[in-house]
């Protein structure tokens, strides 16, 4: 009986063999072509939104800021009302966290494409400095780099920021690497601006691939703290200077913002609604603003140049700004006071 049952045995042994080496090698003919789609997909989105030298103009968004009449809807509005700006949303691409927030997106916008987030969640408001901001902003950083390494050069901006003028005009030919800041000390070269990263202008090369993989990488070392934080620490480096990276820091004259707002309507670019805390206290402000560019568009010529305008904002974004110190300021106190005792 056991001789007889050998066959049946092996037979059956052979087709279990079958069944698993099949179902392998499909789960990782799957897994490839997934993977090979998703690259193809995000090649597709740039190569369709870029200029002819591979530059692209980049966004993020979550579902807090995409909603209507939201920040989002602002910030595309600005492009509308911008000085010659509507014909830079063809080279914007917005990337997406959520499929919901993706939906929004191409409801307005023809480039838009949703990142996996390895597991997160980056829906609803996150906070500033809380693990999820702090996730997020590095999971930014990681997908940027990989930007530069498809070849295209690139300018995030922030989308609470509003786009009033065509910012390629004011960048610096010779520069791998340019930033906001929230501060400038009037010298684009010196090192000791204090940057924003919200707004910057990276070109595609070895330089730059470097330094973005050894910013990211730099988070490790500086545990709790934010991109923009680690780049203030990393930025005088020796290794940048061995690498012979060119970092130019921007003028906030042409890219101003509530902390240090462009004072002259003839010379801005981009206001952004830094130094601010809470979505509802930046679509106050950013309304107001676009409400002050608006009466700044309809002067002449001639009026615009002889004009004094002013910027009505901060307004609620400087009390938040104000509360948000004075929380911060009692949260050391209350720490010091802890550690004396």
């Amino acid at each position: 009986m056991f001789i007889a049952g050998l066959p049946v045995l092996w037979v059956f042994l052979s087709n279990s063999a079958s069944s698993i080496e099949f179902h392998t090698f499909s789960h990782y003919f799957t897994a490839q072509s997934t993977k090979a789609g998703y690259e193809s997909k995000l090649e597709s989105v740039f190569r369709t939104a870029s200029m002819k030298d591979k530059t692209v103009i980049i966004t993020t968004l979550n579902d807090a800021w995409a909603k209507p009449g939201s920040v989002f809807d602002l910030f595309l509005e600005s492009f509308r009302l911008g000085n010659e700006t509507q014909w830079l949303l063809n080279h914007l691409v917005v990337i997406t966290w959520d499929q919901k927030t993706n939906a929004y997106c191409l409801a307005l916008h023809k480039h838009c494409y949703q990142v996996e987030t390895k597991g997160a969640n980056f829906t609803g408001e996150v906070l500033f400095m809380t693990p999820t901001y702090l996730h997020m902003m590095w999971r930014r950083t990681e997908f940027l780099t990989s930007v530069l390494e498809m070849g295209y050069n690139f300018v995030f901006t922030d989308t609470d920021i509003m786009w009033l003028r065509d910012p390629f005009k004011q960048f610096y030919e010779d520069a791998d690497f340019q930033i906001a800041c929230d501060a400038f000390n009037g010298n684009s070269s010196d090192i000791y601006n204090y940057p924003n990263g919200g707004f910057k202008y990276i070109k595609s090369n070895n330089r730059t691939i470097w330094f973005n993989k050894f910013w990211f990488n730099s988070s490790k070392e500086y545990p709790g703290l934010g991109e923009q934080a680690v780049f203030n620490k990393i930025k005088m480096h020796p290794l940048i200077s061995h690498m012979k990276l060119k970092i130019r820091f921007l003028s906030t004259s042409y890219f101003g913002g509530f902390c240090e707002p462009s004072k002259d309507f003839n010379k801005v670019s981009t206001m952004h609604a830094n130094c601010c805390v809470g979505i509802d206290n930046k679509v106050n402000d950013l309304k107001i603003l676009l409400e002050d560019w608006k009466k700044y568009m309809a002067l002449s010529e001639i009026d615009k140049k002889q004009s004094n305008l002013t910027w009505s904002v901060p307004q609620s974004c400087s009390k938040s700004f104000e509360h948000a110190k004075e929380r911060k300021n009692k949260g050391r106190l209350r720490r010091a006071l802890v550690e004396t005792v």
